[in-house]
């Protein structure tokens, strides 16, 4: 029988009034066993707590130590989910896409939008989801939620209220879950011996570019760039296909400022689907001139989270951190 980690960082899954508090691995394990049994049938069950967080809580040291975790637990493990809160799950699995390179096994995130005590919870199915696809040959980090695996890069968090919240815009799913397993055909095999690195940067800043916006917002949002603490990255919301305005407020010139004092400008659209094409219209072509790159199809929770690795990994090489964000490094990027 294959053997299943299963790490706890908190969410609306694991909430119940029921529950002993604090977490313990034992009753834990315990718990959820006795609440979902067809886990124990599944595969050989271990649970072991990292924290107990809302999501909006989680960030890159908590990325940091899953990192660790889940390249501690190769070794002994054939797959690994992750409980996690909805809000920031996208963020999660696409940072621990970039963390752990070469990934030969596969790494489930899944949580609820209610709790496992409650009687109308979707928590039970997408456990169950995310258990059995832990125990195939799925080599990716991925979310688990409502009868679908999304590729973690590829994932956005849509809908609130919804138990199919979520979606993976311009990617098929990588498994649909129903009367049966359906593995899909862009399921992605190691291109390379497997690294965990857990290092991201959080001086990172996202800017949703505006009608009529003040081109001096950006210096503002970045500080004083010679001090420790200031921005070293921005993620640049634009329109459709990179544009930016330009006529009487040249958001072009800016980043040209930002460019020239370290800061990494990466530019994603605001469109739900397509892609960054900087040379297409002049307004874009301004960005590029200026020295942004082009994130192409990057959702913004990849970018952000790819642009942190990226910053943690080359902080003083400008030209190392740009062939990194232009290269498809785990499914992030899709061909065309």
């Amino acid at each position: 029988m294959k053997r299943v980690l299963i790490l706890h960082t908190g969410g609306t899954l694991g909430m119940s009034g029921r529950r002993p508090a604090p977490l313990q691995p034992d009753t834990y394990t315990q718990e959820i066993l006795t609440r979902v049994p067809e886990l124990g049938e599944l595969a050989e069950v271990e649970t072991r707590i990292l924290c107990n967080l809302d999501s909006s809580d989680l960030g890159p040291d908590e990325w940091a130590a899953l990192t660790d975790e889940i390249a501690g637990a190769r070794a002994t493990h054939d797959g690994i989910v992750i409980i996690h809160g909805t809000d920031t799950m996208a963020y999660t699995a696409s940072a621990l896409s970039f963390a752990l390179g070469g990934l030969d096994r596969p790494v489930v995130l899944t949580g609820s939008q209610r709790p496992l005590g409650e009687i109308r919870t979707d928590a039970r199915r997408n456990l169950v989801d995310a258990v059995d696809l832990a125990t195939r040959a799925l080599p990716e980090v991925g979310i688990a939620f409502d009868g679908r695996l999304y590729r973690g890069n590829r994932a956005t968090k849509g809908d609130a209220w919804s138990y199919a919240a979520f979606a993976s815009p311009g990617c098929p799913p990588l498994a649909r879950l129903g009367l049966d397993v359906e593995i899909g055909a862009t399921l992605r095999t190691p291109r390379e011996p497997f690294a965990a690195d857990g290092r991201f940067d959080a001086r990172v800043a996202v800017c949703h570019v505006l009608p009529g916006m003040e081109p001096g917002l950006l210096a503002r949002l970045v500080g004083d760039s010679r001090a420790d603490d200031s921005i070293r990255g921005v993620v640049l919301a634009a329109f459709g296909v990179g544009n930016v305005p330009a006529r009487t407020r040249a958001v072009a010139a800016e980043v040209r400022r930002l460019v020239d004092a370290g800061v990494t400008v990466l530019v994603v659209t605001q469109a739900r689907a397509g892609a960054v094409d900087l040379g297409l219209y002049a307004n874009g072509a301004g960005l590029a001139e200026a020295g942004a790159i082009s994130g192409g199809d990057l959702g913004l929770e990849a970018a952000v989270t790819k642009l942190m690795h990226a910053l943690a990994l080359w902080p003083g090489d400008a030209a190392e951190r740009r062939a990194y964000l232009l290269r498809d490094v785990a499914g992030e990027r899709l061909p065309g």
